[in-house]
């Protein structure tokens, strides 16, 4: 476990820090992602800048402590901490979720090691970046989607003792005094960086802790690898913190910066050489164009990479399009998020033209009939317009999903949650999408998350639904769908049963048990209170939570 001399400590923190000693009943909030409502999962960013790093000529070792702690009920953080000597420690505050883990975890390592700098970045960090820089445990923040090449100067600059202010994208304090250095670093592509299979071995072998570099629970069983497509979005859906509008503010692209098709194939490659897991295309791979993406294709088809390659689109693809990947990928399967089966609240969710479900239909068909070995559909509760009385007529529409497609077609609800992106629309301008805020700071998300229940850890209710009709609806819509999945054959009786036997638990949970007796987050983990959609196997990486 030693950690000695190594240049950069990359941590990743639960969402909870002791969320093993507090009963808090997470709910669905973690269904979209394979990770548990522990966001174990930490984000591809971290590979990155191992790389990157790495042929510079520094050492890192990334250690999943939320993964650590789920697995070992003896494994102790602060001993950890203790155990190690770093030159400097990152923490990845990327998604809300862990603003109250994260933190935590920064205040440890600041005990235990006064004089070595803490760095956080990420999404999350870069937008609430001015108050989490005034948190004591906290020296630097670095803000935007790319943070490879500045991470390396403010390396370098610790160091050799050397200023921090010419750095760019990074916010820092001199005693009381916080500095916000302008937002330069922007790259406009994305081959520069890479997310690399050789780095994680060496990086493994290295420290001899297999356990604390995986990405999430269960990986060794299911493994997923993932290669970037892009930054950024072309789309502007209201609820997203990486849309247009939130990308355009908060890491300055005007447009997605891609990856060109020569290098992402060439990745590819180079994961095939390591595993024959699935790889996951994070990004729609046509918001590149259709030239960049038929030579995608065309590159894949000369490469006949025997693993299987997951194509994530977020507008409906042409059947053209879906026809050119049967024809030049061996192997292959697709998801996409129509967010509801009513296109008018599509519409709402992204302004963009609607494409109906007959259009929706007759791709899924197609694909189905081309060899497509999965499709992932995901249906979202908490949308601008939407009643319970539409979520469940979404439900009702997965049947017709059902009768139309065979069991490879799979699908998810879940509320978007547990919040509202910052940064979005809808929570930059609530009222003028019809959102409640319960939370705008850092500290005010923090304090949620410590919550006893997912109702109260929601940062939002809706015109049409308060909180407790969005657990209640979200309910509903699970035991609806599950039911449906158990009349046409797709899981079994007793999975179907779940969600009721959930809910049931869980009411039990916050009226009779004491306090002393509640369920430990360790047996929710083990038995999950999130609602699957699906009895099968978990949904995908989606890309705006692997970014």
């Amino acid at each position: 476990m030693s950690a000695a001399g190594i240049d950069l400590l990359l941590l990743h923190a639960p969402s909870v820090y002791d969320f093993r000693r507090r009963a808090i009943l997470y709910g669905p909030v973690s269904d979209m992602v394979p990770s548990s409502p522990v966001f174990e999962m930490y984000p591809l960013g971290f590979l990155t800048i191992a790389g990157y790093l790495y042929d510079r000529g520094y050492d890192v070792r990334i250690v999943n402590l939320a993964l650590r702690m789920m697995r070992d009920a003896r494994f102790d953080v602060p001993r950890f901490l203790a155990s190690v000597s770093p030159r400097a420690i990152g923490i990845d505050l990327h998604w809300l979720p862990h603003a109250h883990g994260a933190l935590e975890i920064a205040r440890l390592c600041k005990e235990r090691h006064p004089h070595v700098p803490v760095i956080m970045g990420g999404l999350s960090a870069s937008y609430f970046h001015e108050e989490l820089i005034r948190y004591p445990q906290v020296d630097f923040v670095l803000r935007g989607d790319s943070t490879e090449g500045p991470l390396h100067r403010l390396l370098e600059a610790l160091r050799r003792r050397k200023p921090c202010d010419g750095i760019p994208n990074l916010t820092w304090k001199d005693g009381d005094t916080v500095h916000v250095n302008p937002h330069g670093f922007v790259p406009p592509a994305l081959d520069y960086v890479d997310l690399r299979p050789d780095v994680f071995a060496r990086m493994v072998l290295r420290h001899r802790d297999l356990a604390g570099a995986l990405p999430m629970q269960h990986w060794l069983r299911n493994p997923m690898t993932a290669v970037l497509t892009l930054k950024g979005c072309s789309h502007d859906c209201v609820t997203c913190g990486a849309s247009r509008t939130t990308c355009t503010s908060l890491t300055h692209r005007s447009r997605p910066a891609f990856r060109s098709p020569a290098s992402l194939v060439a990745n590819m490659t180079a994961i095939a050489q390591f595993s024959r897991a699935p790889i996951y295309l994070v990004g729609d791979v046509l918001q590149a164009g259709p030239e960049a993406a038929g030579e995608l294709l065309e590159r894949l088809r000369h490469a006949r990479l025997a693993n299987e390659i997951v194509f994530e689109f977020l507008d409906l693809p042409p059947a053209s399009f879906v026809r050119d990947i049967a024809r030049q990928v061996g192997r292959w399967s697709m998801e996409i998020s129509p967010d509801s089966h009513d296109p008018a609240l599509r519409q709402a969710q992204d302004g963009e033209t609607p494409y109906d479900n007959a259009q929706m239909e007759a791709v899924f068909v197609e694909a189905l009939r081309r060899r497509c070995r999965r499709i992932d559909v995901f249906f979202m509760i908490g949308l601008p317009g939407q009643t319970r009385e539409s979520v469940l007529g979404t439900v009702d529409y997965c049947e017709r999903l059902f009768q139309r497609c065979d069991q490879r077609l799979a699908t998810f609800i879940s509320p978007m949650g547990p919040f509202l992106d910052p940064g979005s629309r809808g929570f930059e301008e609530p009222e003028r999408f019809g959102y409640r805020l319960f939370a705008r700071t850092l500290e005010e998300h923090r304090q949620l998350l410590v919550q006893p229940t997912w109702e109260r850890i929601l940062n939002y209710e809706t015109r049409w639904m308060s909180r407790r009709e969005i657990v209640d609806a979200t309910y509903a819509a699970a035991e609806g769908l599950n039911a449906l999945k158990a009349r046409h054959g797709r899981i079994s009786q007793f999975q179907a049963r779940r969600p009721r036997a959930t809910r049931d638990r869980s009411g039990r949970a916050r009226s009779t048990q004491p306090a002393a007796e509640r369920t430990r987050s360790s047996e929710v983990l083990k038995r999950p209170v999130a609602v699957r959609s699906n009895g099968a196997r978990s949904p995908r990486i989606r890309a705006r939570r692997a970014m």
